[in-house]
């Protein structure tokens, strides 16, 4: 065998991504970024929005409080990061 078949018969590892909004970007290379989803509540059935807060890497410090980024999971950078921004989806509206 060589190695393009092998490595074709493992399965491909997907990488988990989330889309937020930065809400803190006051640390060096890191942004929090907050990702809502809705859930559905058990009993009443009524949709809540449950949100998390995640420290994500940003090499550039390119990314502003605001902004709608994707960020996806990877090894842990430092004891509270191991996301990392990926993309810009929508930039922060200036008033």
């Amino acid at each position: 065998m060589t190695e393009n078949q092998s490595s074709a018969d493992q399965p491909v590892k997907r990488q988990r991504t989330l889309v937020g909004k930065v809400v803190s970007n006051k640390m060096d290379k890191t942004v929090v970024v907050q990702v809502d989803r809705r859930v559905k509540h058990p009993v009443f059935g009524k949709f809540i929005i449950r949100s998390g807060k995640y420290h994500a890497h940003d090499e550039t410090n390119q990314y502003n409080q605001g902004d709608t980024v994707e960020i996806a999971e990877g090894r842990p950078i430092s004891r509270r990061k191991s996301w990392t921004v990926t993309r810009l989806v929508e930039a922060a509206r200036v008033i």
